[in-house]
């Protein structure tokens, strides 16, 4: 395998791609891109709703909980009805989500979705909240409506946003435990790759935000080795550091990962510390990715015009929503730079992920999987399958969750609602 930019770009959006623009070579290959250029490959419309033009007014936005998972639903004044699961943030949320963004969509025209995702940011004030706890709220609301308007056009969320190019995805499996030795996290990421038949793995380096401490002695120095030794050079291998490191530390842990082929170094610095990251970036060949915890699409645009990152990675609810990260994905597809998104929490958010694969030209080569085929798969109609290491994209209607759950039956009110 080749880990120096040019491969991982050459291998994940194409040669094609690199010729046009490169903007996942080093500083001094990588051709000058506009602030501009990148606002103008966000700027299109994101939304491709043939066949509906008749306004779909919002009657009613509800955040409810039943089955243990909280989901958004929301129904058109003619009936029309929508369902999005949403992370477990919704929890903690909820007084935002009712209070803040909930009404501004009630009564507006789900057909204009690209602007309303826009205007919730100034109504009553919330660009003062700007952050995750107002992007969640706008991306489960997104995501319900994106299922109301995909049953009425009687097609799955990706043909709305742009349409389906991939049937199936690729995953890599992502291990969340930094609490354990070398010889342990190696032996699960084993297990997990006979289980899903994987061909990536991801797992965990340094003490997450613990400014250069490691989550044990001397971890991931014998993790970073052993992990190539025992799973083969066949298994793509990627790393996530959580920002643990100050720029100095993570070059360092950068050189050992391009020494034994590493495919990506996710956050090696602090999520907010952007010039740092920079710097990494600039002093290793292996790509640098990041973004999950940004929220911005003005500071993606200062990361990929930069080149701070080459695998951007904005989270589908952390963000706000499918929308808002396709236009991420346009500005890095200009860059020459493909685009893996973060996966926040369990649940269905795996799901999330597969339908904005099926429809991004420029995505990864992997995507982040944590389990829940064997369970929540089955909540889709048809039931989602793994096999040979790729899940198959939901094909129903909307999001595809089948209307009968019994989760939908049962639930509640959240709050005040």
């Amino acid at each position: 395998m080749d880990n120096t930019r040019r491969g991982f770009m050459k291998s994940t959006i194409g040669a094609g791609a690199i010729a046009a623009v490169s903007g996942s070579l080093s500083a001094s290959e990588r051709p000058v891109i506009t602030a501009t250029a990148l606002d103008r490959a966000a700027a299109a419309p994101v939304l491709k709703l043939d066949g509906l033009n008749t306004p779909v007014k919002i009657a009613s936005v509800q955040l409810l909980r039943g089955g243990g998972q909280y989901f958004v639903r929301v129904r058109s004044i003619d009936g029309a009805e929508g369902v999005a699961i949403t992370n477990s943030r919704a929890g903690v949320l909820y007084p935002i989500f009712q209070q803040l963004v909930a009404p501004y969509f009630v009564g507006k025209d789900a057909l204009k979705l690209d602007s309303l995702v826009d205007g919730v940011y100034v109504y009553r004030s919330n660009y003062k909240l700007a952050g995750l706890p107002l992007w969640c709220c706008v991306a489960w609301i997104e995501f319900a409506l994106l299922d109301m308007l995909g049953k009425m056009a009687r097609k799955p969320v990706g043909e709305l946003l742009g349409g389906v190019v991939r049937r199936s995805v690729p995953i890599y499996v992502a291990s969340g435990n930094r609490g354990n030795k070398p010889q342990q996290e190696v032996a699960l990421l084993a297990r997990s790759i006979e289980k899903t038949g994987a061909r990536a793995v991801k797992f965990k380096v340094g003490g997450r935000m613990r400014n250069n401490a490691d989550s044990l002695p001397g971890r991931t120095e014998g993790l970073i080795p052993l992990a190539r030794k025992t799973l083969g050079d066949k298994i793509t291998l990627h790393v996530d550091s959580n920002g643990s490191y100050d720029a100095p530390k993570a070059i360092e842990v950068g050189k050992r990962l391009q020494d034994h082929n590493y495919h990506f170094f996710e956050e090696p610095c602090p999520f907010d510390h952007l010039e740092d990251t920079k710097r990494v970036a600039d002093a290793l060949t292996i790509p640098i990715a990041g973004g999950e915890v940004e929220t911005s699409v003005r500071r993606f645009r200062w990361m990929i015009r930069n080149g701070a990152v080459q695998v951007v990675q904005p989270d589908l609810h952390y963000n706000g929503g499918f929308i808002r990260a396709i236009r991420i994905a346009r500005m890095a597809a200009a860059a020459g730079m493909s685009i893996t998104v973060h996966m926040s929490g369990g649940g269905v958010g795996y799901v999330d992920t597969l339908h904005f694969a099926s429809c991004v030209p420029n995505i990864g080569e992997f995507q982040e999987y944590k389990g829940g085929v064997d369970r929540s798969g089955q909540w889709y109609d048809p039931p989602l399958k793994l096999k040979d290491g790729a899940v198959t994209v939901p094909t129903g209607f909307g999001l595809g969750l089948a209307s009968d759950l019994k989760m939908f039956k049962d639930a509640k009110a959240v709050g005040r609602g």
